[in-house]
């Protein structure tokens, strides 16, 4: 099998996962589906899938639980429009080589005052819809992805930009797909989403914090399995590890954020 068909195998994985993963976990799968297939054994079969996951997760502030999600969700893609549950991609240019897309997402806010008394005083981070572009580049040994977005309701007024690289392997039903990156993030995105305390925030307890530009690696983990022409099983995990101006906000205070997740999709 050519590496081109074992990219395409790695999309339904990460699909169905995006679809149902929370905001909080920052997995960019969708671009590894450029193409589908339609063989009763491939992972990447055309049009709908519908499924449930169980997520687990550490969650971004020192006030929050982890959590523990199980969550139903569906997908679609045909050949140039994706649904990926809270972002879609719109391909304009494919082949062999190159694909390049427009990209939205929907951003869950993240910090409610009446969550917690260590929130008591503090804005409440609210959703936002992001635009922007990204593409890819096939190589013979990895799939890589450059993706910029802007918040385009003037919430956060912030920008982020995606440097990735995914490695997949396929054998036979099961894929196993390493991959690893970097997140660049605005300080007015990072301020408003990963820590951020303005003037007005702070108090004795919870000083004022300016995160800046922040810069965090990231790497993940996918597989999946095709039980069935009707049924494929999943597995996905991602880990960022913060930079140190994110790490060191005083509402944030721990290394990184990991979130793994396992779910199954039935095909028609």
């Amino acid at each position: 099998m050519t590496f081109f068909r074992q990219i395409r195998a790695a999309g339904l994985t990460a699909l169905l996962l995006a679809a149902a993963m929370p905001a909080r976990a920052d997995i960019d799968l969708g671009a590894m589906d450029l193409l589908t297939s339609d063989s009763p054994t491939s992972p990447v079969p055309q049009g709908f899938v519908a499924g449930a996951a169980l997520i687990g997760g550490q969650a971004r502030y020192e006030a929050q639980d982890n959590s523990l999600y199980a969550i139903p969700g569906f997908i679609y893609f045909g050949d140039q429009f994706m649904f990926l549950g809270d972002r879609a991609r719109y391909y304009f240019h494919k082949d062999e080589n190159v694909a390049l897309y427009g990209y939205g997402r929907v951003r869950f806010g993240n910090l409610d005052p009446e969550d917690s008394p260590a929130f008591t005083g503090m804005e409440q981070r609210k959703w936002q819809l992001e635009g922007g572009i990204g593409g890819n580049i096939i190589t013979p040994y990895a799939l890589l992805t450059v993706r910029a977005n802007s918040d385009v309701t003037g919430r956060s007024k912030g920008q982020e930009l995606l440097l990735w690289a995914d490695f997949p392997i396929l054998r036979d039903n099961l894929l196993i797909m390493p991959g690893m990156g970097l997140m660049l993030r605005s300080n007015k995105m990072a301020n408003y989403y990963f820590g951020g305390i303005s003037e007005s925030e702070a108090t004795a307890q919870r000083p004022a914090w300016d995160t800046g530009t922040t810069l965090s690696p990231m790497a993940a983990l996918i597989t999946s399995y095709r039980f069935s022409p009707n049924w494929i099983g999943m597995f996905a995990m991602n880990y960022e590890l913060y930079d140190r101006d994110i790490k060191n906000s005083p509402i944030v205070q721990h290394d990184g954020e990991l979130y793994a997740g396992f779910a199954l999709g039935y095909i028609w």
